[in-house]
């Protein structure tokens, strides 16, 4: 790995300015090992964000703000296909259609709904988070999104007829890339949070996969809509899931 392959991903998942970065084919595929070190620095700055919001205003308005910087630090990428795959899996067409669906660049019924549900929910989710010592914990639930997504990249399959832009990365990544990403995160919640913490990854990794088999038997492989589709239902999932550990 290289810091430019980092510097790839950075501009890639996020909206922060990469003034510097020069385009490289080779290291756009190298810097698929570095999407859970960019859901770190996502996460620093959405438990800053977080933190802020407790101290100004209510819970619930604190959720709302970190959200909205959430979204935006994105730039909706992920939810983008999140919205995809509802608008395709809700049509209950054939294969052929559903792809189809997904690649339409109009949202409908469906994808509106999914986006709608997926926000309350994680907006819910953020405004029980007003125990100090969980604070931290939010560092690390983008980071753990983003290493489920590289299992569902490296172990399913990439839609063959699919020329996106998920098409390609895999060749970046491997096996040692996912179990060091998963050793360090899961090390790193164990310390601050205990078996708790712990358990919480374990459930929502066990739901990513879910997911991504689910939705690959469905079309017959996984796609960057489904990527992105993995990642905000992971996030989502890894927020419940440690709500379920502190309670």
């Amino acid at each position: 790995m290289n810091l430019h392959a980092f510097w790839h991903a950075i501009a890639f998942f996020t909206r922060i300015p990469v003034p510097w970065l020069r385009p490289s084919e080779e290291a756009w595929k190298k810097s698929v090992a570095w999407y859970p070190a960019v859901g770190l620095v996502m996460g620093l700055i959405l438990w800053g964000v977080h933190q802020a919001g407790l101290w100004l205003f209510s819970p619930l308005l604190a959720a709302v703000w970190t959200l909205i910087v959430w979204v935006y630090i994105t730039g909706g990428l992920h939810l983008d296909g999140w919205m995809d795959l509802a608008d395709g899996l809700g049509s209950s067409r054939t294969k052929e259609k559903m792809l189809e669906i997904m690649k339409d660049s109009r949202v409908g019924a469906m994808g509106v709904l999914a986006a709608l549900l997926l926000l309350l929910l994680k907006t819910a989710a953020l405004s029980e988070w007003t125990e100090p010592a969980w604070g931290m914990m939010l560092v690390f639930v983008p980071a753990i999104a983003r290493t489920h997504v590289l299992l569902a990249i490296r172990y399913w399959p990439y839609l063959s007829a699919d020329q996106g832009i998920g098409k390609g990365i895999s060749e970046g990544l491997s096996g040692v890339h996912i179990v060091i990403a998963y050793a360090v995160l899961a090390g790193a919640c164990w310390w601050l949070g205990g078996l708790q913490a712990a358990g919480a990854v374990l459930l929502s990794l066990l739901f990513a996969i879910w997911f991504a088999r689910s939705v690959a038997r469905k079309l017959g492989g996984l796609n960057g809509d489904c990527y992105g589709a993995v990642i905000e239902s992971s996030e989502a999932a890894m927020l419940i899931a440690l709500l379920i550990s502190i309670g």
